[in-house]
């Protein structure tokens, strides 16, 4: 299968492209600065900006799903409208590009602690992340409303940072809207895993036009 990964040098993109590369696909991997992409036979590396909707459509072609992977970086002052625009001109330039299958990699603010309560409303979300968590929330809306893709959303367990990293047991439960949580209360899932998740809906979709989310 091609696939294209976007933002294929940030936390999460890295990792699905070793993932993915591992099983033998072919990737197109989409990032500002693909000089730290590592060179592998069944991959090709694109440097561009994902607001140049036409510019991304026909580098998009021939792809069968997109991947999006896609931050504008947790310290820029524009997070929250970057985040949106750069999200909403993947989006368009998917459709443009005549690619039906579009995944795409959000956060665990839109995910709900209790009924009606969003995880990134309540009193202790973290302040330096919630520009971001609000905007994937609102991008997660608007994806809602998407008709001619076959859409996924994935919002990671609330324990997937840096810290997490290192493992990969290429096991894990999912869940919906409500966070996927062990007998100690936590939801916890390495990047490592997240990409193996991810890489498992490209291969066998189970979420066509669904948010999901998943942990160990």
């Amino acid at each position: 299968m091609k696939i294209a990964i976007i933002g294929a040098t940030g936390f999460v993109g890295k990792h699905l492209v070793a993932e993915l590369s591992s099983r033998q696909h072919d990737i197109k991997a989409f990032a500002r600065n693909i000089d730290i992409v590592p060179s592998s036979e069944n991959l090709e590396k694109v440097a561009l900006d994902v607001n140049d909707v036409e510019k991304l459509a026909e580098n998009l072609a021939g792809v069968e799903v997109v991947v999006s992977a896609f931050n504008a970086g947790w310290s820029n002052p524009n997070l929250y409208d970057d985040f949106l625009n750069g999200s909403k001109a993947i989006q368009e330039a998917t459709k443009k590009a005549g690619i039906k299958r579009l995944i795409v990699i959000g956060g665990a603010g839109s995910l709900y602690a209790a009924e009606g309560v969003q995880i990134v409303d309540t009193p202790d979300f973290p302040t330096e992340i919630k520009p971001g968590a609000l905007a994937a929330r609102d991008y997660l809306n608007i994806l809602k409303e998407e008709q001619d893709l076959d859409w996924t959303f994935f919002s990671p367990a609330i324990e997937m940072h840096p810290g997490t990293s290192g493992i990969r047991k290429g096991t894990y439960r999912v869940g919906t809207d409500y966070p996927v949580v062990d007998e100690n209360g936590r939801s916890v899932l390495s990047v490592e895993d997240v990409a193996v998740v991810i890489a498992d809906e490209v291969e066998q979709p189970k979420h066509i036009k669904k948010r999901f989310t998943a942990a160990y």
